[in-house]
């Protein structure tokens, strides 16, 4: 029989329990080559369940297309999949994927496209024939644009929707600028104007083997998939003139500020506020991601101030959030009741501020730098992430061990590191601000913040087009 007060004797307070060191992380065994027309290969096995997937990543992305012509990459991505191939008709490929249980998905994102698969070892080559098909030969069905074209338009009009994507739009074109690459919204018109014929120019202009990095991960024989791959992919032709995209620079469209956007309906106003960042190649990135730990979650000081002493925030945050090529922000904020904002500004402001003026307690320290490296961990939880995070490096251009050699800058993070790096990088008297909430029920009013409160109109222009039936 259990005896409670014999148990409740021998708990410890959660202080006091002590843990085995964590075990190195060491990376699975990979191969790595390319095809002869330029193509990157990497292959992972592992044997634990009867699947294989595979990814491609090819050097494209919605920040280079025709800025009056927004949307074209992702209805690209969409339709390079939902419209068939030149082999298989829409409905054929579907049902092929669906007898066996597999999938083959596309898509276009900021700074990549991505092309994939998964399927059972014993229909791995059937599915990745499919594969191949789609990234070599998508037939891109009018119709199939059509649809896509009817889903942007439905996503356009649902935008305004929740405030915390009003917040995350604005924001970014408050310090990227609305006609960024990195900021700029996809709308009616822009969607209007793409055609069937841009979307072939789009894929025509990127989608090469000598542009793709190629991935497979799971129980296959390494032998076996490169014969696979060799009969697939070996006679897709380079482009022998194909060169790095320029990407587009980068720099800060509002020096500061406060800006409103006004939502009656809101009973609490979300806030975002910061300024540009940077790179994560750059070497205080480790320091940065340690005064990442010490100002956010749980057990930061965002928390133990805004949240629960003063009793402000549902929720708060402080992150350097960087960029694998361009810069990325420092962003902090939140959400509280409307009678509160001004009030939780400050707040988030004067903990900022204190970073700047007095080192970190070595508990904080600690704290920081072991929830950081305890999460270390969870970068390998299984092949693919790790696959996948092999060839994100390479893509971009990093080190193959640049997360081992962040893992021993945080190691080595020390307190004055932390002040060095939040004097030198966080800007809070130049924050940008933006607020998202109900204007009549925001006391006192912003312009305790800033004499000058720039309102934005997130109406949104036009409306859809009536589109023609096809049949």
């Amino acid at each position: 029989m259990l005896n409670l007060t014999e148990a409740a004797t021998a708990a410890k307070h959660y202080t006091e329990l002590q843990f085995p060191k964590l075990p190195d992380v060491k990376l699975p065994k990979y191969e790595r080559y390319v095809l002869n027309n330029g193509m990157v290969v990497y292959l992972m096995e592992n044997h634990e369940l009867p699947l294989v997937s595979g990814s491609a990543v090819i050097r494209t992305g919605d920040r280079l297309e025709p800025g009056e012509k927004v949307g074209l990459a992702q209805l690209t991505g969409t339709v390079m999949r939902s419209g068939g191939t030149l082999k298989h008709s829409p409905d054929e490929l579907n049902q092929l994927l669906e007898q066996r249980a597999a999938s083959v998905e596309t898509g276009i994102s900021e700074s990549s496209g991505t092309a994939g698969f998964e399927a059972l070892t014993e229909d791995v080559d059937t599915v990745f024939g499919l594969f191949a098909e789609v990234l070599r030969e998508p037939a891109f069905a009018q119709d199939k644009l059509e649809l896509a074209k009817t889903q942007v338009r439905g996503g356009i009009s649902r935008r305004n929707d929740d405030p915390d994507e009003i917040a995350n739009r604005e924001f970014q074109k408050l310090i990227y600028g609305k006609e960024s690459p990195y900021a700029r919204t996809v709308e009616y018109a822009t969607i209007d104007k793409v055609s069937r014929e841009d979307l072939v120019k789009f894929y025509q202009q990127y989608f090469y083997p000598n542009n793709t990095i190629l991935g497979i991960v799971g129980d296959f024989d390494s032998k076996k998939m490169r014969s696979l791959i060799q009969a697939k992919l070996s006679d897709w032709k380079a482009n022998p003139k194909m060169t790095k995209p320029q990407i587009p620079q980068v720099s800060q469209a509002k020096q500061g500020g406060v800006f409103f956007v006004n939502q009656s309906q809101l009973t609490q106003s979300n806030i975002l506020m910061g300024h540009l960042g940077g790179l994560l190649n750059s070497p205080d990135y480790p320091a940065l991601d340690v005064l990442n730990g010490v100002l956010t979650g749980f057990g930061g000081r965002l928390f133990n101030e805004v949240r629960s002493r003063q009793g402000l925030a549902y929720s708060v945050y402080g992150s350097w959030s960087p960029r694998y090529d361009y810069s990325g922000m420092f962003i902090a904020g939140g959400q509280t009741r409307s009678d509160a904002t001004v009030q939780f500004v400050k707040a988030v402001q004067a903990e900022i501020k204190r970073l700047q003026a007095e080192p970190v307690t070595p508990q904080e320290l600690a704290f920081a730098k072991e929830s950081t490296l305890n999460s270390f961990v969870f970068n390998f939880e299984d092949p693919a992430q790790t696959l996948s995070r092999l060839m994100r490096y390479e893509y971009y251009g990093y080190p193959s061990d640049f997360l081992f050699r962040y893992q021993k800058a945080v190691a080595a993070t020390t307190a004055a590191d932390v002040l060095r790096v939040a004097k030198q990088y966080l800007k809070p008297e130049n924050f940008v601000t933006l607020v998202v909430g109900n204007q009549t029920a925001i006391k006192p009013p912003l312009t305790q913040l800033s004499a000058e409160v720039t309102p934005i109109d997130v109406t949104i222009p036009g409306s859809p087009r009536p589109q023609a039936v096809v049949n």
